[in-house]
């Protein structure tokens, strides 16, 4: 039990208390343990949605010997977390999905209605011939699609693709006991169009 407590700790950052619980529910299923936690950071993440976030940190990657910059704002409640070394690695590790899945958006509410738009008749035209049906079920998978390229959380988080950055936020909220934000970013990268 104690190697299942530590082995669940490392892929969740969850506290001991909380492993346990989430293990024993789960008859020691280690991956079903971690959907349990998952649950909970969700649930916790949902209620604390509303809470004000006026702190936070800034934080900076630079990749590829300098060839692309990030600079990431991700807010908290409070100073104290926004202090925090786990914070900061979180944050961190933001910075660097944002480098390399080059997304626009923070999530689907930040895309332009036109964008969303053009991506729709985009599909459409590919899709003549098709049947109706079928035309709307591969429009609505397209457009999921669009979104995971373009918003940064709903893409498959780089450090585990099995989660999305918006599941990995609501853990951290869940652990960290905080609401957390993903304000706003910028992406540079040498040579690209402005």
């Amino acid at each position: 039990m104690i190697d299942a407590i530590k082995k669940l700790r490392e892929k969740t950052n969850a506290g001991v208390v909380d492993c346990k619980k989430a293990l024993k529910e789960s008859n020691g299923d280690v991956n079903k343990a971690i959907e349990i936690l998952r649950k909970r950071g969700a649930a916790l993440a949902t209620k604390k949605v509303g809470r004000q976030t006026k702190e936070g940190r800034i934080e900076s990657y630079i990749h590829l010997g300098g060839k692309i910059g990030v600079l990431i704002e991700v807010d908290c409640e409070s100073d104290f977390v926004a202090r925090n070394d786990d914070f900061k690695t979180f944050v961190k590790s933001l910075a660097m999905q944002v480098a390399a899945s080059n997304p626009v958006y923070v999530n689907k509410e930040d895309v332009p209605e036109a964008a969303v738009q053009k991506e729709t008749e985009i599909i459409k035209a590919q899709l003549t011939g098709k049947p109706a049906a079928a035309a709307e079920k591969i429009i609505e998978g397209k457009l999921a699609k669009f979104y995971e390229d373009a918003c940064l959380l709903e893409q498959p988080f780089v450090k585990d693709p099995s989660m999305k950055v918006k599941d990995v936020v609501a853990s951290k909220v869940g652990t960290i006991g905080e609401n957390i934000i993903v304000r706003r970013f910028v992406r540079f990268q040498v040579g690209e169009e402005l």
